[in-house]
This record gives structure tokens, C-alpha cells and sequence, in this order.
């Protein structure tokens, strides 16, 4: 039989009051006492009712974390950083997988709602969904707008996209291309575009862009890559993800184009996998640490106090990562 509050206020030798008094922290208790009651829980196995207490008013000591795919290993460390932070601050993550479906977010999003979380870190690529215009729970984005209430957290990434352009023109390029995803209204993962583009006009090169959606896998995205390529002659390519940048350089290689004599390639997040299994890869590093760090931040001020008023946009300086691609 699951064991209740009173089992363990038996065990302890203390009241069920005090029993509850110590779950939630509340009023002052001697140490002694405390690790009486924990005792008791541990011998007990007993678990705290969360909903109980979020329907007494009480924090639940739970955050929603909604990404689009972990398995990337940009969002994979990003989520790693903020369940560590989260959990050095006595927080527990429910992580939710969206896999880049909207409705999977959707239910994701019902399911955190319903389950009384303290607020939710949004990174999922999918805009729109309506569930997050009814501003009820705290909820801090990164990279992506979901409602004009939901502070953004990002890097630079209009600085990010003028730096790539500039390595690979000053690495000798001129018939630059770039590979990014979709452009989304009101996204700041347009700006890697945008600043490629700006840099571009600036030194009157010719743009090319080419968009391969998010979701396509590494084989079909190869073959896209395969097929511009091959029709095209580019001597610098920008990658808005260091994943295309690496599926960029392998068909390269089968196309008998060498790196960086003939092609030069610049990638975008370096993460600490890419930095430590792929050193040679040039890309534009975001600052994943400030990252994790400030979305945390700034959930925690809205849990606390959900007028406070935040800035609607925070964005963080980038670094180029130099390696022998470009």
C-alpha cells in the first residue's frame, strides 16, 4: 500500500503537521527534526502529492522543458545545461520531445499545463500554436517567438551570419552560398540569413540561398546537398547548423571537391561535441552556457513574481570557432 503522511508522521514520531511543515519548508524547524521526517520518507518511500500542493498554493518544484529534437546535439547540451542548473536550484525537468510536430507540442504543452508546472523553457520549432497566447503559465523561449508576453532568449545571430559570410570571403571565396532551414516570421534564426545577406551586398557579392527544412533526415538531406552541388559551383557555403556543415563536407568529399583548397565551409552553434570530436570545423560558437544560465534566470523571476517585467528580447554575443574549413 503506498504510504501516506500519517505513516510517515508515526514513523518520525512527529505530527502530520509538522510532517507537512517540513515538505514545504515552512516555519522554523531544528534540524533534528528534519532529519527525522526525511528519515522516516526515505525508510517509507514516500513522495510528496505535487498536485496537492499546487493546489494549496505551493510551487511544485517541477519545470517543463519543450524542444523540438535532442538528439541534435546543440539542443541535447542546451538541455543538459538547464537541467543542471534547474537541478542545483531543487527544480526537476519534465522534457518533452516535440520531434518537429505540432501537435505533439501541443499535447506536450497541455500535459505540463495540467500537470501544475512552476513555468516551461519553449525551444520547439513549431510557431503558432495558439496554447501559448493564453499567457497563464511563466514561460521563457529560446530562438523561436511565440507570443508577444514570452521573453526570447538568443545569440546574435544577424552578427553570427555577417561573421560566416566574412570568414569565407576572407578566406578567398566569392561564389558564396548559404544552407539554412525555413524562415519563419518574426523568428531570430532568420538574422543568420539576414546577416549573410547583409555582408554580401556589402562586398557586391551575389547571394544563394537554399533552404532544407529541419526536419528532413541526413540522408534525404544529403541528397539535396548532393543535387545543388553538382549543378552548382560554389567556392564558400555557410551552414546555419554545425549537422549540414558536416553532411556539407561529406559530399563534398564524394564529389572529389577538396576542403578547404577548393571549398571552404563555415558552420553555426559550436557545441563542446562538435569542438571535441570535429576540431576542424570552423563554425560560429553560441555562448551555450550565458544561454542556459539566463533562460533559468529568467524563468525563475517570472515563477516568483509573474508581473516583473522583463525585456521582450535578450540576445548574446557569438565567436567564431576557427578550424581548417575556411
Amino acid at each position: 500500500m503506498k504510504p501516506k503522511l500519517n505513516d510517515v508522521a508515526k514513523l518520525a514520531g512527529v505530527s502530520p503537521t509538522t510532517v507537512s511543515r517540513v515538505i514545504n519548508n515552512h516555519g522554523y524547524l531544528s534540524e533534528q527534526t528534519k532529519e527525522k521526517v526525511f528519515a522516516a520518507m526515505r525508510e517509507l518511500h514516500y513522495q510528496p502529492n505535487n498536485m496537492a500542493r499546487s493546489l494549496q498554493g505551493k510551487n511544485t518544484q517541477l519545470i517543463g522543458v519543450i524542444f523540438s529534437d535532442i538528439s541534435n546535439p546543440f539542443f541535447g547540451e542546451l538541455v543538459s545545461r538547464i537541467e543542471k542548473i534547474l537541478f542545483a536550484k531543487n527544480y526537476k525537468v519534465i522534457l518533452c520531445n516535440s520531434a518537429d510536430d505540432p501537435q505533439k507540442e501541443r499535447d506536450y504543452l497541455q500535459m505540463l499545463m495540467a500537470n501544475q508546472v512552476d513555468g516551461i523553457i519553449a525551444g520547439a520549432h513549431n510557431l503558432g500554436i495558439e496554447e501559448y497566447q493564453q499567457y497563464g503559465l511563466p514561460i521563457i523561449s529560446f530562438d523561436r517567438y511565440l507570443s508577444d508576453n514570452i521573453p526570447i532568449v538568443s545569440s546574435d545571430n544577424y552578427h553570427g551570419g555577417w561573421l560566416a559570410a566574412q570568414t569565407l570571403r576572407q578566406a578567398g571565396a566569392e561564389n558564396i552560398a548559404i544552407f539554412t532551414g525555413k524562415s519563419y516570421a518574426g523568428s531570430p534564426t532568420n538574422g543568420r540569413r539576414e546577416g549573410y545577406e547583409a555582408y554580401l551586398a556589402s562586398e557586391q557579392l551575389t547571394p544563394h540561398v537554399h533552404e532544407l527544412p529541419f526536419e528532413l533526415s541526413p540522408a534525404l538531406k544529403m541528397m539535396e546537398i548532393k543535387t545543388i552541388m553538382s549543378q552548382q559551383n560554389y567556392d564558400g557555403i555557410f551552414c546555419s547548423d554545425d549537422l549540414t556543415a558536416l553532411l556539407t563536407i561529406n559530399v563534398a568529399h564524394q564529389l572529389s571537391i577538396r576542403v578547404p583548397e577548393d571549398l571552404r565551409v563555415v558552420g553555426y552553434d559550436g557545441t563542446a561535441l562538435m569542438r571535441n570530436y570535429h576540431p576542424e570545423l570552423t563554425t560560429i560558437e553560441q555562448p551555450l552556457t550565458d544561454i542556459s544560465t539566463l533562460l533559468v534566470s529568467l524563468l525563475l523571476q517570472r515563477i516568483a513574481d509573474a508581473d516583473c517585467q522583463l525585456e521582450s528580447k535578450y540576445t548574446l554575443p557569438v565567436k567564431l570557432s576557427k578550424g581548417i574549413t575556411a
